[in-house]
């Protein structure tokens, strides 16, 4: 087994045991570690608390959890963004595997939506790891930031962890009624 895989395995083991405590890990690592995926690790967790007769509200405490997790995550980096400048934080990016051209479009791409595209971009795979860099280059303001990041992350939070819930429930292993 390959290191990514048997760290996915941990992760779900530590899931099934700590689903709040690990949804706000996997959220809070994800922004700053890139490769962990949320889109794999939250609809996992909602899988989970279906099976583990989790109601709809005990999720709220997971998506909120996980929003929080995120936009402290992602804060960090908006905050390197904002000290370093591009010269010298392109010379770290590559060792995520993230190219100058990669970032000129996510440059692009905040510039044609405004700070809206923080919102947006929390909500769009790739993109959600990378909006907090041009959010912080480009000096956007912390408070909106914050919150444009915290409201983004809670609809991803809520639509992947509800996806993983209602499959739990939809293929009638769940004890939830």
């Amino acid at each position: 087994m390959e290191p990514f895989d048997s760290f996915l395995v941990w992760i779900a083991d530590f899931l099934g045991d700590h689903l709040y405590e690990g949804i706000f890990l996997a959220a809070l690592l994800e922004t700053i570690v890139p490769p962990i995926p949320t889109l794999a690790i939250f609809p996992t967790a909602g899988f989970l608390a279906s099976q583990q007769g989790v109601t709809l509200l005990g999720l709220i405490p997971m998506i909120i959890l996980g929003a929080i997790g995120a936009t402290i995550g992602t804060s960090a980096i908006y905050l390197i963004a904002l000290k370093l400048g591009r010269t010298v934080l392109l010379r770290y990016l590559k060792y995520v595997k993230i190219s100058e051209k990669k970032l000129i479009r996510v440059e692009a791409w905040f510039e044609k939506y405004g700070d809206k595209a923080v919102f947006l971009g929390r909500m769009v795979p790739v993109m959600r790891e990378m909006i907090s860099v041009p959010a912080g280059l480009l000096k956007m303001r912390i408070p909106k930031f914050v919150l444009y990041t915290f409201a983004g992350s809670c609809v991803w939070s809520t639509g992947t962890i509800l996806s993983g819930y209602y499959f739990g429930t939809a293929i009638g292993l769940s004890p939830v009624q």
